[in-house]
């Protein structure tokens, strides 16, 4: 876990050593770390967000060479085929199959209900909105899945969302990234960013907690 944490907190040294490393392979290894952290429910704790600021972030300096439309493209596929891949599983185990003995081990139940609660309310925009909660957007595929959502209708969002989400932090993370204060407090920043994306599901847990002591 502290080694997760150092990992996220200083996702941009990193990142300088996968790229050191690996050359092109990077495109790869970026690609497989977004699609596990949406795709399969039971990693809800990798990095997403900052990982794509960051990734862009390397874009924006010639001397890494990485090139922000094949990252856009690449973070574009995993995002929505993560998300496609998370669904079926919802579809074809159900939120019954959460349950199990060794699959409900592996799941945090208080995310999933969590999600379950948000799908809930917010219905198929879910999808989308939960592109930009962590955590949430791992389970919220997961719980469409196991509550039959027609997929045509999932799919429609599950393209905006996904869109909206890499556009943002691409943008965000190739035009800002390289600030000499971005550079300078990078982990204040990714704890930033991490922070405001989890203002929606504190709101979201803070009425559903007022409703139900009314």
């Amino acid at each position: 876990m502290t080694q997760l944490i150092d990992f996220i907190l200083h996702i941009d040294t990193h990142l300088v050593t996968i790229v050191s490393s690996f050359g092109n392979w990077t495109y790869l290894i970026l690609f497989l770390m977004v699609f596990i952290e949406t795709g399969l429910v039971v990693f809800p704790f990798l990095p997403g967000d900052s990982l794509l600021f960051a990734a862009c972030a390397l874009a924006a300096n010639e001397a890494y060479g990485l090139n922000i439309w094949v990252l856009f493209g690449v973070f574009f596929a995993a995002a929505v085929i993560g998300d496609t891949v998370n669904y079926e599983i919802g579809r074809h185990l159900g939120l019954a199959a959460s349950n199990s003995s060794l699959f409900g081990r592996l799941i945090n139940r208080d995310k999933l209900k969590s999600a379950e609660n948000f799908f809930n309310r917010h219905g198929g925009k879910t999808i989308a909105i939960a592109r930009f909660m962590p955590l949430v957007r791992t389970f919220a595929p997961f719980v469409a899945g196991g509550s039959n959502m027609h997929y045509p209708k999932f799919i429609h969002y599950n393209l905006i969302g996904g869109f909206l989400w890499v556009t943002l932090c691409c943008v965000a993370g190739f035009f800002f990234g390289n600030q000499p204060f971005v550079k300078e407090h990078f982990s204040v920043v990714v704890l930033g960013i991490i922070a405001i994306s989890l203002i929606p599901v504190l709101i979201t847990a803070l009425r559903g907690r007022n409703k139900t002591a009314a």
